[in-house]
């Protein structure tokens, strides 16, 4: 599919208006044969036009919600946040003993991969375009002119870094000569992979490199994400182990800002649920309006 444009153009209708940042189009504007318009946004028709998470025609409540995948990426993200906010906290850490207190960090990054791997499925899975149908379940794709293929794929790396980074932390002391390139290093690399996915993932809402998304749900998901993201990543830079002194640049600084991310990504992934039972029938709104789209002969 790297080949085909995306979003695909249904028969009959006509592209007025686009949206793009770079190769990746994220907002357009059809005309339908009838003379309406209809406008189209990446990530609305990823999370109501996807295999796993299935096309909503009118608003659902939570318990039906549950029934699709876009659901469940909320709860397993919210639970993986709760472990990473409640984990940093020295109470805590006394409460349980150090063993514990790694474990919990572990299975949270467990729960962010199994959150992000479905999120990643939604993604590959979505319908080609407005008014297309997507075929069988695919477990991978090439899809580089999507910036969600981009944003989900490098999110769920990134997860996979946190699953090394906990895991060997449960092994590896941090008064260990190799702490740093065992234990530090993925978590610094998973840390820069939720920034660029973060980043991306705020671009396709946003419609600008730099830009302030408009006053809506999903701008508030992807803006409070992009915040844990920076957290997290002020996090792994103060947890560098000084070698002369075998000790973090700040342990406070480390503990308080991944409690901050965690916090941050635990409002985005209950903002999820909420998000996941809007219906397909509600029109998405290109940010700035229509004077932002491109008019198109």
């Amino acid at each position: 599919m790297s080949g085909i444009s995306f979003p695909s153009t249904p028969p009959g209708w006509t592209p007025v208006g686009r949206r793009s940042i770079g190769p990746f189009t994220t907002h357009v504007t059809y005309r339908q044969p009838d003379g309406t318009t209809v406008q189209w946004s990446s990530r609305a028709h990823r999370k109501h036009a996807s295999l796993l998470s299935g096309v909503r025609r009118r608003r659902e409540r939570l318990h039906q919600a549950a029934r699709h995948a876009s659901w469940w990426i909320g709860i397993l993200f919210a639970a993986g946040s709760t472990c990473f906010l409640v984990a940093p906290m020295p109470w805590f850490l006394q409460l349980v003993g150090p063993a514990a207190d790694a474990a919990v960090f572990f299975v949270g990054s467990l729960l962010f991969t199994s959150a992000a791997a479905l999120q990643w499925l939604e993604t590959i899975n979505a319908d080609p375009g407005p008014g297309r149908r997507a075929g069988r379940l695919r477990i991978g794709t090439f899809e580089p002119r999507r910036i969600d293929w981009w944003s989900n794929g490098v999110q769920l790396v990134g997860t996979v870094f946190f699953n090394v980074t906990t895991f060997r932390a449960l092994q590896v002391s941090i008064e260990s000569a190799s702490y740093d390139q065992l234990v530090w290093r993925p978590d610094a690399l998973g840390s820069v992979c939720f920034l660029l996915s973060g980043y991306l993932a705020y671009v396709e809402v946003s419609g600008h490199l730099l830009g302030r998304p408009s006053r809506t749900l999903e701008s508030r998901i992807v803006t409070v994400n992009l915040l844990g993201c920076l957290a997290f990543g002020i996090a792994a830079v103060a947890s560098y182990v000084v070698p002369s002194t075998d000790t973090m640049i700040s342990t406070g600084l480390t503990n308080a800002f991944t409690s901050v991310g965690a916090l941050c990504f635990l409002v985005g992934a209950v903002l999820l649920l909420p998000e996941g039972t809007q219906g397909t029938d509600a029109v998405v709104p290109p940010p700035g309006g229509e004077d932002g789209f491109h008019t198109q002969n």
